[in-house]
């Protein structure tokens, strides 16, 4: 629901984008990540859009689709439930390669999707999407946003 309400706002935003590409690529980053944050502000989140390829700045229809951080609570160090569910989880996903503990220090823990299409973050108060958010990955998303991120911690 997020990622389509952030593609929604910058499809709104689009000729205000569109100008700043021709002027000066370099000012979109700021202007789509300005979107970004205002939609994350509205559900107590921050979201950025990353750009791994510069070139991509150039795809105006691919913002928000991919390349996306949402932050929830820097705080957090444990998930609310096993990250072996988290894994197990993600192996119902088409292209899925593997599932790792990842960030495993200072009293961390995290997960690593590895996908034939890119790679998810887990962190237990942040998800980072490197690849396409396609409805599969939405979905996954969505089961994360319930039982990890607005499910109470301990």
């Amino acid at each position: 629901m997020i990622v389509e309400e952030l593609k929604a706002n910058i499809d709104r935003n689009k000729a205000v984008i569109e100008s700043c590409l021709k002027k000066n690529p370099a000012v979109v980053f700021s202007k789509v990540n300005e979107v970004a944050q205002f939609v994350g502000r509205k559900h107590n989140m921050q979201i950025r859009l990353h750009f791994p390829d510069s070139t991509k700045i150039r795809e105006i229809s691919a913002f928000g689709t991919e390349n996306i951080g949402i932050v929830f609570d820097t705080s957090r160090k444990s998930f609310p439930i096993p990250r072996e569910e988290i894994k197990r989880k993600a192996e119902g996903l088409a292209d899925f390669i593997e599932a790792r503990d990842a960030y495993m220090y200072e009293g961390k823990e995290g997960v690593r999707v590895l996908l034939k299409s890119g790679r998810l973050e887990i962190q237990p108060g942040a998800v980072h999407l490197w690849c396409k958010v396609d409805s599969e990955i939405a979905n996954y998303v969505d089961w994360l946003m319930q039982y990890v991120y607005c499910a109470k911690q301990n």
